[in-house]
């Protein structure tokens, strides 16, 4: 029989994928499209397109950590984005074999009102622990003095003092809902919105720019682009590694990649963070890159060996 060493070695080197073939499947996770229809489309087993997923959303993430600094912004709004990985909250304790981080998922996300850049993101808990690392995150990627607006989430106050102290001017957007006209009509049907609060709390806010739209703009994005975000599906992630390298991987390509229409060009681009047209074909190569960046095997492979 073949030596189990050499199979290993030998099969991983037969299995790798083109470029051009990577390409259309990162196009395609990007654009929405489920792990299982890529597959397929393409005819790429499904543990290979996840593989490829887990490695372009670490390197993306890696990237963009280098590559989002001294962001040069006026106006930034902050929100968070429910998800959940393997299962429900409230099904959880009853789940079989639940990974840890299972549970309620939340994406905490930065955007810049005027380029749309996603300048932070942060995927975990939605308590004071999570939004004091999601703050100072955000504060150490930016120029200089921002106005914040956020929503009424009580954790950001103590976040946002620690990160910017009175270096920011900070205002707090709180929306006010009643009950839906049609609320009997289904379960789903969303509380109306009658009105909003704007509170300052720090610095000098220009309250026409008190807003949270662009940040809840984005949510949509993501919930339209990355598959495991749809509501009412059976696409969610099962692991939070997964959930956290799907956003990396789609924050680069909107970042880089996809053309905003209102700027009309690539928030990157209208940020100043990068002077060209990013295409999915240069995220397959940062992958190239940091596979090459890998040290070589070191002697021959075994040769084929067999036994009675």
């Amino acid at each position: 029989m073949l030596d189990c060493d050499y199979m290993t070695r030998y099969m991983g080197v037969m299995n790798k994928l083109d470029a051009k073939t990577r390409s259309q499947i990162l196009h395609l996770l990007c654009e929405g499209q489920s792990i299982r229809a890529i597959t397929r489309i393409t005819g790429v087993s499904k543990n290979t397109v996840a593989k490829l997923l887990s490695d372009a959303g670490a390197i993306c993430a890696e990237f963009q950590d280098d590559a989002l600094r001294n962001v040069a912004s006026k106006r930034v709004q902050v929100d968070e984005i429910w998800s959940f990985t393997y299962a429900k909250q409230k099904n959880v304790a009853a789940a079989k074999a639940a990974p840890e981080g299972a549970g309620d998922t939340w994406t905490w996300t930065a955007i810049d009102a005027d380029s749309k850049l996603a300048i932070s993101w942060l995927v975990g808990g939605r308590d004071s622990e999570y939004a004091m690392a999601f703050m100072d995150d955000l504060a150490k990627r930016l120029a200089n003095r921002v106005q914040l607006t956020s929503d009424g989430h009580k954790a950001y106050l103590e976040a946002v003092e620690g990160a910017f102290g009175a270096d920011v001017d900070y205002a707090m957007l709180v929306k006010l809902y009643g009950t839906a006209p049609d609320a009997a009509k289904g379960r789903y049907s969303p509380a109306e919105c009658i009105g909003a609060r704007k509170t300052r709390i720090e610095g000098n806010p220009d309250p026409k720019h008190v807003s949270t739209s662009f940040a809840e703009r984005q949510n949509l994005t993501m919930r339209m682009h990355m598959r495991r975000f749809t509501r009412l599906t059976n696409g969610f992630s099962k692991k939070v590694e997964q959930h956290a390298n799907a956003v990396a991987l789609h924050f680069m390509y909107y970042n880089f990649v996809r053309i905003h229409k209102t700027p009309r060009m690539t928030p990157a681009m209208a940020a100043g963070v990068t002077g060209k047209l990013w295409e999915v074909s240069d995220i397959v190569a940062l992958i190239e890159a940091k596979e090459a960046e890998k040290p070589a095997v070191r002697g021959p492979y075994k040769k084929r060996q067999i036994s009675n």
